[in-house]
């Protein structure tokens, strides 16, 4: 109870939890039954919580990846993608915004901002994207 009190988590993920401090006897599945049957487990809210939580810093693919680390099921990913693609150009943007204030002046610099941003999770379209619009603004400033 302390663990959901202080965070959301899957099932997978608060079954790896409660495993090594389980006896012999005791029935771990039967403990998460009753916690997702009373409402106090979901994999839909933990979902939405990493979305929520990661989606300013990370690009789609990095929170795909992460969610199915935490167990749960990819038919939930897959009903979240649509949402998290919407917003991921802008996310890209800011992300590259506070990381690098101008942008590349050669293509090693290029390399490394792209690079930079792949880390983050965004895809490659995304990341053109965000490349060309640095380059548009600076073209407007000059």
């Amino acid at each position: 109870m302390q663990a959901l009190a202080r965070r959301e988590y899957s099932r997978a993920e608060l079954r790896a939890k409660l495993l090594p401090h389980a006896g012999e006897t005791d029935d771990v599945d039967a403990v998460l039954d009753g916690l997702v049957a009373r409402g106090w487990l979901s994999d839909a809210r933990a979902l939405d919580q990493t979305v929520s939580t990661r989606r300013s810093r990370f690009g789609t693919q990095r929170i795909a990846h992460e969610l199915r680390q935490k167990g749960i099921s990819d038919d939930l990913i897959s009903a979240a993608l649509p949402q998290l693609k919407q917003g991921e150009l802008e996310a890209a943007r800011e992300v590259w915004q506070k990381k690098f204030a101008s942008p590349p002046q050669d293509q090693k610099e290029k390399n490394r901002q792209m690079r930079f941003l792949q880390s983050r999770g965004f895809s490659m379209e995304v990341i053109l994207k965000v490349m060309r619009l640095a380059s548009a603004i600076e073209d407007d400033a000059l």
